[in-house]
Order: structure tokens, then C-alpha cells, then sequence
């Protein structure tokens, strides 16, 4: 395997480390709110796409708090491994989650978690030494306590052989080509739901170019303009 090989749904798998409550309150390296759509749209693509997902947590009742439910709305059935230790690597639960998966090939690890420079970074490293696995980093699914925190464990963790990466990227990376009509609905749904002005745009072309409707519900009437008086 190859880091100039695509991510395709066959060859990756995700973890989602640590995307709870208290963990999220020192995030200071970008919008919280972003945050949250970002790892919340990644772990919608895993799902569309059937990669394997590991959710793993740290202390969860005495600190850190539940995983978001959006995310375990994405996977109601999926086992949380709870850990005590800040590096996932450190939990043999998540490693033989990941080993399950590596062993049917899928050795391209896919990685969104809180904090940047504390679990993710130990994490990537750790398991780089000890396997042969690549890591990619989702930089707009994690979050440090500062844009320096974030931005220099990225740093780090790339001169060490990790991949960055945005969600939206893995999404279409996924994807690879829209005559896939199998999947293609599903992504639309989710880039509109998800992904901005991206979002935006597929909903303003739907309707006002190819005249389909609304995906609202909205009954209400439209009424013309009426100029007020004096």
C-alpha cells in the first residue's frame, strides 16, 4: 500500500478519538460549531461508504462526558472504547479494532479527535512505529487549545509521514466518480446538509436550474411585493 494510492472505501478505515463534551471546551483552534459538522459529516461519509468505524472515548464519566450524540446516532450499535490513557495506541481494544479492519486490507487510518496535540499526535506516532498502517490526519474534524497547538502537531505529525486532510476531502475522495449512482444520492444529501457553500450551491442548482423542488416542507404561500404607501 501506497500513500499515492486514493482513499477508497475498500482500503481505509476511521477512528474517532475522543469527540466529547469537556474535550471540546478547550478546543480554541477553530469554531466549535465547525467542528462538531465536520467530525458529524466524516462519520455520515463512513457510514454511507461502509468503512469501518472505532469510536474511542477517555474518562468519560469522570471528565470528559458522552460522546455527541449525532455522531452515535451515525453508529447506534458501535461499541465505545472507553480508555484512561491519552495515547489510543496505549488501549488494546483499539488495537485489535484496528487490526480487525487492517486485517481485510484496510490499513489507511483515517483519524478525527480531540486534542490535535495530545491524542491525535500520540496516537498517529505511536501507531506509525509500531505498524505498517498510514495515517490520515482530518486537520477540520480535530481541534487543539490553540491554532499554534493545532498547527504545530500537524506539523510534527506530517514531517513524520501522517497525511493531512479536510473531511469534505475524504468524502469525495470516497466517492471518486459521480456515476456511482449507488452512493451519489447519499453524498448530495450529506453536502447539503453539511458542507457550506457547497451545500448551498447543490440546493441553488437543483431548484434553479434543473427546476427540481425544494427539499422543504414549506406550505406557505409566497406573496408579491406590495409597496407601501407614502
Amino acid at each position: 500500500m501506497s500513500k499515492t494510492e486514493v482513499l477508497t472505501p475498500g482500503n481505509s478505515q476511521l477512528i474517532i478519538i475522543d469527540h466529547q463534551p469537556q474535550m471540546a471546551f478547550g478546543v480554541q483552534s477553530m469554531d466549535r460549531q465547525s467542528l462538531k459538522n465536520n467530525v458529524v459529516g466524516l462519520t455520515k461519509a463512513a457510514k454511507i461508504f461502509d468503512v469501518p468505524t472505532t469510536i474511542t472515548t477517555v474518562e468519560t464519566k469522570a471528565f470528559s462526558g458522552h460522546t455527541y450524540p449525532e455522531i452515535l446516532d451515525v453508529f447506534p450499535d458501535a461499541p465505545l472504547l472507553e480508555r484512561s490513557s491519552m495515547n489510543s495506541w496505549d488501549d488494546q481494544k483499539v488495537r485489535d479494532a484496528l487490526a480487525q479492519n487492517a486485517a481485510d486490507g484496510r490499513k489507511k487510518v483515517v483519524v478525527a479527535g480531540l486534542w490535535t496535540e495530545v491524542c491525535n499526535t500520540t496516537f498517529a506516532l505511536s501507531c506509525m512505529n509500531d505498524t505498517d498502517y498510514e495515517i490520515y490526519m482530518v486537520a477540520d474534524a480535530s481541534g487543539g487549545t490553540s491554532k499554534e497547538a493545532h498547527d504545530y502537531s500537524m506539523d510534527r505529525m506530517v514531517q513524520a509521514g501522517v497525511v493531512p486532510m479536510t473531511w469534505q476531502q475524504v468524502l469525495l475522495e470516497w466517492q471518486r466518480d459521480w456515476a456511482h449512482r449507488d452512493t451519489y444520492d447519499a453524498v448530495m444529501a450529506l453536502v447539503k446538509d453539511h458542507s457550506g457553500a457547497y451545500g448551498m450551491g447543490v440546493d441553488y442548482a437543483y431548484t434553479m436550474v434543473h427546476d427540481a423542488p425544494s427539499r422543504s416542507a414549506h406550505t406557505g404561500q409566497t406573496l408579491d411585493p406590495v409597496p407601501a404607501k407614502g
